[in-house]
C-alpha cells in the first residue's frame, strides 16, 4: 500500500523523495486527539482507510493518536487503541478491565521507518499516565504477510499463533463492508440494524453500559421483549447463512505491559509470569509464510 500511494502521497505533501528521505522522528508533533474534536475525527478515519490493509476502523475506538509533520501539520501517522471483543485476563481476571487493544495502526508512505515503533511508545507512554490501563493487545494478520515485526520492535511479549476467528465471512449485499470475523455478527450497530430491517423501533432501555467506567454500550438482551429478541436473532442466523466463509490463518498476538512506574511494571511483569506460565520465553516468529 505504500508502494501504491507515495507518489501520490509526496504530491500532497509538497516534498520530494529526497526531502522524505531526510525526515527524522523528531521532525513530527505527537498528539492525543479526543473524540470530541469531529473533524480530526473523521480525518483519522480517512487516513486509515487510505493506509491501513484493512481499511477500516475497529468498533469500540476509545483513543486516537497521531504523528503530524512539524512543518506544516500534515498527518504522517496514527494508533487507534480500542475496547477488545474479548479480555485477555492476562493479569488475572482481576484486572481485565486494564486491558486496551492496540486496534489500527498506520504510517504514510514517506514517513522515517522508526515513526510507527516512535508513536506506539509515545501512545502507551500516554495512556499510562493518564488512564488506569496498564496492558496492551496487539493482532499480526498472517494474511497480510503481518509479523509483528513493529511490535518485536517495541519489545512486547509474544504470545503465539493460534488467535482469531475460525472463519471470515463476506455479505454479498455490502461487498464494501469486506471480509470480517465471527463476531461482526453479535457488533452492536449490526443488531440494530437486523432490528431496523425486520420494522423494530429501537428503544434507549436495551442498551447497557459496561466497563470500568461505565461508558461502552452493549445490548442488554435481558430487557428486550423475548419475542422481538428472538426474531433478532433469528435474522441474525439467517445473515450469517446468506453471507459467503472461508477460513481464516490464525493470527498473531503480542502484548506489552507497563506501569505507572518501575515498581509498578515489576509487579505486574510477575502477575503475567504467574498466569501465563506456558507463554512465557516464546520466540518471535520469523516466516511470513505463502
Amino acid at each position: 500500500m505504500a508502494d501504491q500511494n507515495k507518489k501520490e502521497d509526496l504530491q500532497i505533501a509538497g516534498m520530494t523523495e529526497q526531502e522524505a528521505a531526510g525526515l527524522r522522528v523528531s521532525d513530527f508533533d505527537f498528539d492525543f486527539v479526543p473524540k470530541e474534536d469531529k473533524e480530526k475525527c473523521s480525518e483519522i478515519r480517512t487516513f486509515i482507510e487510505r493506509h491501513e490493509w484493512l481499511g477500516k476502523l475497529p468498533i469500540w475506538v476509545t483513543h486516537r493518536f497521531t504523528a503530524r509533520l512539524k512543518s506544516n501539520g500534515t498527518l504522517a501517522g496514527t494508533i487507534i487503541l480500542a475496547t477488545p471483543n474479548s479480555f485477555s485476563n492476562l493479569l488475572g481476571e482481576e484486572n481485565k478491565n486494564r486491558e486496551k487493544l492496540i486496534a489500527r495502526g498506520a504510517c504514510i508512505s514517506w514517513s522515517p521507518k522508526n515513526l510507527g515503533s516512535w508513536l506506539i511508545m509515545k501512545s502507551l507512554r500516554w495512556m499510562v499516565k493518564h488512564t488506569e490501563f496498564r496492558y496492551f493487545t496487539a493482532y499480526s494478520d498472517p494474511e497480510a504477510k503481518e509479523l509483528g515485526t513493529i511490535y518485536q520492535a517495541c519489545n512486547f511479549i509474544y504470545l503465539g499463533q493460534k488467535f482469531g476467528a475460525g472463519n471470515q465471512y463476506l455479505d454479498p449485499d455490502n461487498p464494501d463492508r469486506g471480509w470480517f470475523g465471527s463476531s461482526g455478527f453479535n457488533d452492536r450497530s449490526q443488531i440494530v440494524r437486523y432490528a431496523k430491517g425486520l420494522g423494530i423501533e429501537w428503544k434507549k432501555e436495551w442498551f447497557k453500559f459496561v466497563g470500568a467506567k461505565k461508558n461502552i454500550r452493549k445490548i442488554n438482551w435481558q430487557m428486550m421483549p423475548k419475542d422481538i429478541a428472538d426474531r433478532i436473532k433469528q435474522e441474525r442466523v439467517a445473515h450469517r447463512k446468506r453471507c459467503l466463509s472461508r477460513p481464516a490463518p490464525p493470527k498473531h498476538k503480542y502484548c506489552y505491559i507497563l506501569g505507572g512506574s518501575k515498581q509498578e511494571t515489576k509487579k505486574l511483569n510477575k502477575l503475567f509470569k504467574k498466569h501465563n506460565p506456558d507463554k512465557l520465553g516464546l520466540s518471535y516468529p520469523e516466516n511470513r509464510g505463502e
